[in-house]
């Protein structure tokens, strides 16, 4: 074969679109002693280079364009001009005169999957080369035949900005030289063996359309002015263990609506959620995901951009905004996070590259039924890369203080929701997802080391061992577990009828037994109030005055118990109806006072928790914690000590029955005073005000419950009491019975 038919060939898959490195054919080359340019502009009528005035013949039956000479004066990055069919001129540098401009060394590190910061690389940056502005366009698609750059730019022409393949990376390249952000793009992606032609949107996109549009939007160096540097420097020594942390759900396109029924922007949204969160006394949100997504309906579970905000709430540099307006406020950002599942929307991730890439090509390794969703392929360098890249993203670029990774146990097991024959076993025959683990496990390390001091939450629904424990005692080494079971019973004792509770008692004590194993978040999440399942409210048995009672009691009991809190929107006021995410929350049942009493006591309760050591001090040790008595279940009533340092207590005494209990006597700790300082049948509250009064109440010597001293109360109906020691037996000789 003679080099004319070479580059006949050469030509042929240049004007076809199958060219896999249009570099060796376009642009500028020395060909038998001449300089030869080359250019495929499909939609010129003629091409002129700038710098001399050179104009390139057309190739017959082509849109290839041709000039050769020798002009030594021919910079090395030329402009070509050119005419379009309706007599527009162009002009731009050509983009294949510019060398490869991705780093070996990066390649290399997304290769073995240890490129944390993998979106500087990929994706779609703003770049220049010497004195030249452009952006620069990479994106992995390794059994891809052809991978091109389509825009609004170029008419959505496959083949006008043909990529270059980088050696056995997979990786694709092209800086196009004078382009802008703000433009709409995607890859137009030629699979090898079919021939198929794929439009995906950029994996790595940091901006896209608002849906339904599915493009990718050229996101450009952000400038945003962040002021939270007090906030973000703290974070990295904050000692989160033995400080309060109740966190408040919110999914931004159901909390509040603008007058007109449309979405917040988040710039809105952070004034109307920051004045809120403080009145209430939380110290962090947590907001469902906000990565792009295509289904409003998913909530954001179903992610097609891992690094991109929605735009249905605004900008990224509004996003930042939002977060730099909490962390000013005093109000630390948790996100959603999901690396368990991805959907299979013909513009994402599915069969990126025309074959089975981020997720496993088998359907028991590589497919959710439950959700229609994909898993990914987690034992891959670089699935594996991006999305610890993803993580790392939103912790340090967008300055979230934590993660809460969803769905991880349907990672760790292979056998998650499947019946017999629907999965495949692990290579020692066992049901655990070797590959999730391993991947677990690196995510946490990576971003700990990358981001001191942000928090990784598990949503971890099963008796996996050392979710929350360090990776080099075997752990899986988040910081935080959602503690699942202590929710499920908890929920189911609260249903029973009161008077059926005292068989019930267990399902409440149960929970000591394991509460130190791991460190645990009690959550109250948006998957309790969706599906059929009702709002919190309507969980609980009885009358209207008897379910907020038991709701008030519910929540008392789950702000005394050790672990941090967490409460989806809505319940916070006693939502009646269950969470609509197409609507807005039930924001006027606050014109009715057993709604206020129930926002008024969420208040207190995340008050009373802030500011009192004994509840949060050791949250995660069995230190902080002390039975009373657990065993008076025919009265349904339980007693315990919350315990700080230096010998600051508390006494939770809960009555969970509507029976109000006269002279109830129960041991404490040590002589002295006692008062009040929670009663959730408070009238303040919506209830009965049946209580202790704000008298001291003095400790008697009198044994009770293995205890020295006793203190005999009157336990309101379905309600908490908080007791807290105001003065010692010597003070109380030295006439100090009533401190202030």
């Amino acid at each position: 074969m003679t080099k004319k038919q070479n580059l006949s060939d050469e030509l042929r898959k240049i004007i076809e679109a199958r060219h896999h490195d249009p570099f060796a054919v376009l642009g500028r080359h020395q060909e038998d002693g001449a300089t030869v340019v080359r250019a495929f502009l499909p939609h010129a009528e003629a091409v002129t280079i700038a710098e001399g005035g050179h104009e390139l013949a057309r190739l017959p039956d082509s849109d290839l364009f041709e000039w050769r000479g020798e002009d030594a004066a021919l910079p090395e990055h030329y402009r070509l001009i050119w005419q379009d069919a309706g007599g527009h001129d162009h002009i731009g540098h050509d983009p294949y005169t510019y060398g490869a401009q991705l780093a070996d060394f990066d390649l290399h590190l997304f290769g073995e999957g240890r490129h944390h910061h993998a979106y500087r690389i990929l994706g779609a940056r703003e770049h220049r080369v010497e004195s030249v502005a452009g952006v620069l366009f990479a994106v992995w698609a390794p059994n891809a035949e052809r991978v091109s750059v389509v825009g609004d730019f170029n008419r959505w022409d496959g083949r006008a900005h043909p990529m270059r393949a980088r050696g056995g990376s997979g990786v694709w390249e092209l800086f196009i030289p004078d382009l802008q952000p703000g433009h709409v793009y995607k890859y137009e992606i030629r699979n090898r063996h079919s021939g198929a032609i794929l439009l995906k949107a950029d994996p790595y996109g940091q901006y896209h359309e608002l849906r339904p549009r599915t493009g990718s939007v050229i996101a450009g160096e952000s400038t945003f002015p962040w002021a939270d540097e007090e906030w973000m420097t703290a974070r990295s020594a904050h000692d989160w263990q033995h400080t309060p942390m109740s966190v408040y759900e919110v999914h931004p396109g159901s909390w509040r609506r603008d007058a007109e029924g449309g979405f917040l922007n988040y710039r809105e949204l952070a004034h109307q959620l920051v004045e809120y969160v403080q009145e209430m006394g939380f110290s962090h949100i947590e907001l469902l995901p906000v990565t792009e997504h295509p289904f409003d309906l998913s909530w954001g579970y179903q992610a097609t951009g891992y690094y991109a905000p929605t735009r249905r709430f605004g900008s990224p540099d509004d996003f930042r905004y939002l977060v730099d307006h909490c962390h000013r406020h005093g109000i630390g950002v948790l996100l959603d996070w999901v690396p368990a599942h991805f959907p299979k929307d013909e513009h994402g991730l599915a069969r990126f590259d025309g074959t089975p890439l981020y997720e496993h090509a088998d359907p028991r390794l590589g497919e959710h039924k439950d959700w229609s969703t994909l898993i990914y392929n987690f034992g891959r360098n670089e699935v594996k890369n991006f999305l610890i890249s993803s993580a790392v993203y939103w912790l340090e670029e967008l300055h979230i203080d934590g993660l809460r990774v969803d769905a991880v146990a349907s990672m760790l097991y292979l056998d998650y929701s499947r019946n017999e024959g629907e999965w495949v076993p692990n290579q020692h025959g066992g049901r655990e997802n070797l590959e999730a683990i391993d991947f677990l496990r690196e995510l946490n390390v990576a971003v700990h080391e990358e981001c001191p001091g942000i928090l990784m939450i598990a949503e971890e629904s099963t008796s996996w061992p050392q979710v929350s424990k360090p990776t080099y005692l075997g752990g899986l080494g988040f910081d935080l577990k959602w503690n699942m079971g202590w929710m499920n019973d908890t929920l189911a004792y609260m249903a029973h009828e009161p008077i059926h509770r005292q068989y019930h008692q267990d399902m409440l004590t149960f929970s000591m037994l394991y509460a130190f194993t791991e460190n645990f978040m009690l959550p109250f999440s948006h998957d309790e109030v969706v599906h059929g399942k009702g709002s919190m409210l309507t969980k609980m048995p009885g009358d209207e005055w008897q379910r907020h009672a038991n709701l008030r009691a519910l929540y008392s009991y789950m702000f005394t118990h050790p672990g941090k809190k967490l409460l989806f929107m809505g319940t916070e006021f006693g939502q009646g109806t269950e969470w609509n995410s197409a609507g807005v929350l039930d924001w006027y049942v606050l014109d009715y006072p057993l709604h206020q009493g129930m926002q008024r006591l969420v208040k207190d309760l995340n008050r009373l928790y802030r500011e009192s050591p004994a509840l949060h001090r050791h949250d995660f040790d069995s230190h902080g914690f002390e039975w009373i008595d657990c065993h008076d279940a025919q009265q349904s009533v339980l007693s315990f000590l919350r315990k700080g340092a230096e010998g600051e207590e508390l006494v939770v005494v809960l009555n969970l029955t509507p029976v109000p209990r006269h002279d109830y006597r129960v041991g404490v700790p040590s002589g002295g005073a006692y008062r009040e300082v929670l009663n959730s049948d408070s009238a303040y509250y919506g209830g009965s005000d049946v209580g202790n009064g704000s008298d001291p109440l003095i400790a008697e010597e009198q044994p009770w419950m293995n205890r020295p001293f006793s203190v005999p109360l009157t336990l309101p109906p379905l309600a908490a009491v908080v007791l807290e020691a105001v003065a010692t037996e010597e003070e109380l000789a030295k006439g100090n019975d009533s401190p202030q």
